[in-house]
Formats: C-alpha cells, structure tokens, sequence
C-alpha cells in the first residue's frame, strides 16, 4: 500500500471513530488519536505540543505507564527542546538511537525524560501556522523505525490538526459571545417591552408579558442573545439583568395590573430570581413564566424552591403549552397555575378540529385541577372569537396588540 491510498484509508478509518464522539471535548479526541499512533508504533509516550511566546507547552498526553513526568500543562523553553529543533530543521524527525545523535545526548531533556528513540512532525494549521509538534518516544532505541513510521505519523498529526483547528475556531467563537454579553452587561444595553394580555369577561387588559429587547448591533433576536450567554457562562447575569429591568418600570402601571416575567428553571433552583423579585414581590402581581421546552431534570428541587415565592403571591405558568411532546409531563409535575397555550395550537383554531379537540381538553383539565388557561399568539379575529366560544377568557397576540414601548404600554387602550 503507497502511502496516498494508506493515508486515505486511515484518515476515514479514524475520523470515522471520531465522528461517534462529537459530543465529546475535542481533547478526548486528541487523546484518542495520539493512543492509536502509540499503540500502533509500540512507544512509551505520545504528545501533543503548543508553541508560545518561545515556550514548548504540552497540551495533551498518552503514555504506557501511570506515573510519568510529562503531564498536560509541562513546559519549557522551545530552545531547550526536540519540537523546536525538529520544526527548525536543526533535528530529522526520525531519531532511531538518541545516545548516538550528537545533538541530542547532549541535551537535557533526553535524560530527564529517558528518551531512547523519538519521532516527532510539526502540526500545521489550516492558515498555515505552525501550532506545535505531534511526537512519540521510547525509553529504549529502536532501529526498526522508518519513513513509513514517519508518514504515518504526518497523517495523525494531520487529523489533529484538524482537531485542533475546530478546537480554535471554537475558542474564538466563544471569546467573541463573551465579549458581546459583556458589553450587554457592562452598558445595561437592554429594555423591557409589554404585550398586554386581554380579559375577555372583564373587557380590560388585566396584565403584561415582560419581553427583553437588546440595543445593540448587529440585531439578534431576544433566544439568541439568552442562548450565547448560556453558552458563555454568563446566561444568570443575562436573564437576572432583563428581571429587574422589567421589575423597575412596574410601579409605572397601576396597581392591579400583573406582569409575566419568562425565567429559567435552574435560576430558580438557585435562588437568583428570588433575590432579584425580594423587592418587589410584595406589592405586585408577579407570574413567572417557564418555557415548556425547558429540560428540567430535578422537578422537586424546582417545585421546592418557588414554594416559597409562592406562599408571596408569585404565581407559576407554564409556557408554549402544545408546541413539544412534553408538555402534558410539564402540566402535571409542576402545578402551574396557568397554562399558555402555544401560538403553534392557536394558529387556524376556527378551522381545524384538531386543534380545537386539544384545546377543549386543556381546558377541561384546567376546570378540574383549577387552574387558567391563556391563549398566546392569537392574530386573527376568527381565532379570538373560536377561542371565546370554546371558553378561554385570557387573549394574548397581536389581535390584541403587538408588544408595546413602556409609555404606549402605560396609556394602552385596548380596540376590542
């Protein structure tokens, strides 16, 4: 087999194996490539260097034996290394017999790592930068190494690379979420629009969906803004600032109005949108809002931590009912005391049975177990007034009104 058609026949035997863990750390992957090239040549140790501000760092490790010297993070001044000589062409990359190698059995390293035979090739991004080295060693000589060893090692370092460059490209990605989340929260760039909610017995608006609105440039929608910071790690302060900038325009309205308030599961869990409601709970109508995508994984721990919000007059609903396969399992571990039914069940309700069957069912276990029952995304009068007659008293969309600017939302005069 000539080394082309070996390199093909690797390159999709292994990235075939890597394409089973792409839910993993790119770094599991590494490790797994530098176990295989190791494995396969029979060495003691195998590595993966980064070369920064002229120093040698290891990045990830495979070895034969459990207490070894050379961990992920060692690090050295390039100059004093192999990988540095071997990209500068000071060292062939096959090194069969170090003790017999001028260079080096001189050198340092090659007995604090007892290095008896090394291979080592430069890693060679994308852009064409040099990332590191990709190297294997035994503790012995080995004259049997040769320049189909060496082509091999060229392919893994190949898809390492490739590994690595995802690896930075992901980096960047996120360094670059972090940035703008940042200056969202540093500048308090973010308001707060109110899409009334409409009481059909009543003939009033009796409350607001709180909807965050980000000021900054390029426009993203409000989800992606929230999922970048979850992704970043900064998804609490988000959501905590969005909080109490709604709670800070609510003594604006009057004092019988409610406000809807969307939170994340685990906040709650943790205390935070407590704190952030402390002040304000007591002389307002507070409902949060969970999503019914929301994966909770722990409903005790949820429902132990809003009872007390609760006993507060907070009240609990839940969201986007009757978009996901969830939703019933939502309905009966949390007791919410609303249910909103989703834009995606309201859509074409005047024409389509099936949609009105579905209703008509959540309404009826919402009679039972006392709970309301709010129709969300409502656009047309015919969806309102099927609605009506099917018994929803509580309309929110845009046949009511869109989500408005806090002074439009304060003098707000529903049409209907």
């Amino acid at each position: 087999m000539d080394n082309m058609v070996m390199r093909e026949t690797i390159l999709k035997g292994l990235e075939n194996e890597l394409s089973l863990t792409e839910a993993t750390e790119i770094t599991d992957n590494l490790s797994y490539i530098l176990s295989v090239i190791r494995k396969h040549l029979e060495m003691d140790v195998a590595f993966i260097s980064e070369f920064t501000d002229q120093i040698r760092k290891i990045e990830v490790v495979d070895s034969a034996e459990r207490d070894i010297s050379l961990k992920p993070g060692h690090a050295d001044p390039t100059e004093l290394t192999y990988c540095r000589k071997i990209v500068d062409g000071e060292l062939d990359e096959i090194i069969a017999d170090t003790s017999e190698n001028p260079l080096t059995k001189s050198m340092s390293i090659t007995q604090e790592l007892d290095i008896g035979s090394y291979l080592g090739v430069p890693i060679v991004l994308n852009d064409g930068e040099v990332y590191g080295t990709f190297c294997c060693f035994s503790h012995t000589p080995d004259t049997t190494l040769s320049e189909r060893d060496l082509a091999l090692m060229k392919i893994f370092a190949d898809i390492a690379a490739r590994q690595i460059d995802k690896q930075l490209i992901k980096s960047q990605e996120e360094n670059q979420i972090k940035r703008r989340i940042s200056k969202v929260l540093s500048n308090k760039h973010i308001k707060t629009v109110f899409q009334p909610i409409y009481h059909v017995d009543e003939k009033r608006v009796i409350g607001y969906e709180c909807l965050s609105r980000f000021l900054n440039t390029p426009y993203r929608t409000p989800d992606i803004w929230f999922e970048e910071a979850q992704f970043a790690g900064l998804g609490e302060e988000l959501e905590i600032m969005a909080i109490t900038a709604a709670l800070d325009k609510m003594n604006l309205f009057p004092a019988d109005i409610n406000f809807s308030l969307n939170i994340s599961h685990e906040y709650v869990i943790n205390g935070a949108v407590e704190r952030a409601l402390d002040q304000h709970i007591f002389n307002k109508k507070i409902i949060l809002e969970v999503t019914e995508h929301a994966q909770i994984t722990d409903y005790h721990a949820f429902r132990k931590a809003i009872q007390s919000l609760r006993k507060q007059g907070v009240r609990l609903a839940i969201d986007d009912v009757g978009a996901g396969y969830s939703s019933l399992h939502h309905i009966l571990e949390l007791g919410a005391d609303i249910i909103k039914l989703d834009i995606s069940l309201i859509r074409n309700i005047d024409t389509d049975t099936s949609r009105k069957a579905l209703t008509a069912a959540l309404l009826a276990y919402a009679k039972e177990t006392s709970c309301e029952v709010l129709a969300e995304g409502v656009e047309t009068e015919q969806e309102f007034h099927e609605l009506v007659r099917l018994g929803i008293k509580k309309i929110q969309g845009y046949f009511i009104s869109q989500p408005l600017e806090l002074e439009e939302a304060v003098n707000f005069v529903c049409p209907i």
